[in-house]
């Protein structure tokens, strides 16, 4: 099992910045693929970022690219997410989410095993 928690969600107004983290304890981390989605009300939950496990590439969605950054310290077992520019369509639950995949950065919500209880964000305009 994998534990995940996510902290860094708040209330800020377009254009601020926050960062994200996701802590993880439980089984190897640097084994797992991580992502961010993230789930506005009454919308589905969507993609945000992935980062892979072995070599560190990386997937945005469209509308993040350039503004949001996912990264990982596997040292310290976190994931984090540096959000820039916020906007406030930006405004959703924010989820961490662990993949013991092999391939591609997973993209899919489906391809995760394990996922945090998510932080708040919301951007003010």
């Amino acid at each position: 099992q994998v534990q995940l928690v996510e902290s860094g969600g708040g209330l800020v107004q377009a254009g601020d910045s926050l960062r994200l983290s996701c802590a993880a304890s439980g089984r190897t981390f640097s084994n797992f693929n991580m992502g961010w989605f993230r789930q506005a009300p009454g919308k589905e939950r969507e993609f945000v970022a992935a980062q892979h496990w072995i070599d560190f590439s990386t997937s945005y969605a469209n509308s993040v690219k350039g503004r949001f950054t996912i990264s990982r310290d596997n040292a310290k077992n976190t994931v984090y997410l540096q959000m820039n520019n916020l906007k406030p369509e930006d405004t959703a639950v924010y989820f961490c989410a662990g993949a013991q995949s092999y391939g591609s950065v997973p993209i899919s919500s489906f391809s995760y095993d394990y996922w945090g209880q998510g932080t708040q964000v919301t951007v003010s305009s």
